[in-house]
C-alpha cells in the first residue's frame, strides 16, 4: 500500500497543473474581421492586470501620466510588494507596465475617483465598467479589477484593442501613443512583432479565501506586419493549482502556438 501511494505522488507531482483554454481570439484591428475564435471569447471575468492598458490611456488623459518616464514613484512600507524586488522601487510608467506594479495603479486609481473611472470605462468600451469592489468591502478603488466587480469578455478586449491602436479611442492622441509606447514587445514570432500585456487573478471561494486552483490568466495585445495590424486576446482558466502565475503561462501558450494562428505571407 505505501508503495502504490509513493507512485501516485510521484505521478502527481511529476505532471504540470494544468490550464483550461476559455477563448483565443485573432483579429485584424483594421477591418474588424475575426481570423480566429476558439472557445468562449464572450465570458466576462476579470481583466487583472491586463487593466494596466486602459488605466495607462486614462492616466495619460487625465494628466496624471505625464510620459513614459513620468512620474517616478517611490515605493514606500506598506504597499503591495507580494511582486518582488521590481515592485520595491521607485516606478514610472514603463516600469509599472513592464512589470506589472500593482501599487502604482493603486495610486492612480484613487486620483481619478470611481466615477471618473467609470465614465472613462463606459466611453472606451471596457467590459462592465463595474468599480464598485467587493460587495460590502468599501475596496472598489483597491482591486475593482483584480478579482472582483470589473469585469471584460475577450471579445471586448479585443474591441478596446483595436480602437487602441488605430488611434480611435475618446481621449487625446497623446493619451493613446504614450500608452503604446510602455507597453511590451516579447519579439518577433513567424514575421510578427507582438506586443502585449498580461493578467492573473484568482475567483474567491464562498468564505472569501482564494480559490488559487481556478486562476485565470490573460494575455492580450497586438501584432504588427508589413503595416498589417492584429490585435488578439488570449484567456486561460486553471485546473489546477500552480506555481507559475496564469497570465504568464497563457503569454507562453499563445505565443507557442502563434505560428499556426497567424496569417500566412
Amino acid at each position: 500500500m505505501r508503495l502504490i501511494f509513493v507512485l501516485f505522488a510521484f505521478l502527481v507531482l511529476s505532471f504540470p497543473a494544468r490550464a483550461g483554454m476559455i477563448c483565443t481570439l485573432v483579429a485584424d484591428a483594421d477591418t474588424g474581421a475575426v481570423l480566429v475564435e476558439e472557445g468562449d471569447c464572450d465570458r466576462r471575468v476579470t481583466p487583472a492586470s491586463t487593466f494596466k492598458v486602459p488605466l495607462a490611456v486614462m492616466g495619460f488623459d487625465a494628466g496624471l501620466l505625464i510620459d513614459p518616464h513620468s512620474p517616478s514613484l517611490p515605493f514606500q512600507p506598506g504597499y503591495a510588494d507580494w511582486g518582488g524586488p521590481n515592485w520595491r522601487v521607485n516606478t514610472d510608467p514603463t516600469h509599472w507596465m513592464t512589470h506589472s506594479v500593482v501599487w502604482f495603479s493603486q495610486l492612480l486609481t484613487p486620483r481619478l475617483g470611481a466615477d471618473e473611472l467609470t465614465r472613462y470605462a463606459q466611453a472606451l468600451g471596457y467590459g462592465n465598467a463595474d468599480f464598485s469592489g467587493d460587495p460590502g468591502r468599501n475596496n472598489g478603488l483597491e482591486r475593482a479589477w483584480i478579482g472582483s466587480s470589473l469585469k471584460i469578455s475577450p471579445r471586448e478586449q479585443v474591441a478596446f484593442l483595436a480602437r487602441l491602436v488605430t488611434l480611435d479611442l475618446p481621449v487625446s492622441r497623446p493619451a493613446i501613443t504614450s500608452t503604446l509606447a510602455i507597453l511590451q514587445s516579447p519579439g518577433t514570432f513567424a514575421s510578427w512583432q507582438l506586443w502585449g500585456k498580461t493578467g492573473s487573478a484568482f475567483p474567491r471561494n464562498a468564505d472569501y479565501s482564494l480559490d488559487r486552483a481556478r486562476g485565470w490568466g490573460w494575455y492580450v495585445g497586438w501584432a504588427q506586419r508589413d503595416g498589417r495590424r492584429l490585435v488578439f486576446a488570449r484567456l486561460d482558466q486553471d485546473e489546477a493549482r500552480n506555481q507559475v502565475s496564469g497570465g504568464l503561462r497563457a503569454r507562453d501558450a499563445f505565443l507557442a502556438a502563434w505560428p499556426t494562428l497567424a496569417p500566412r505571407p
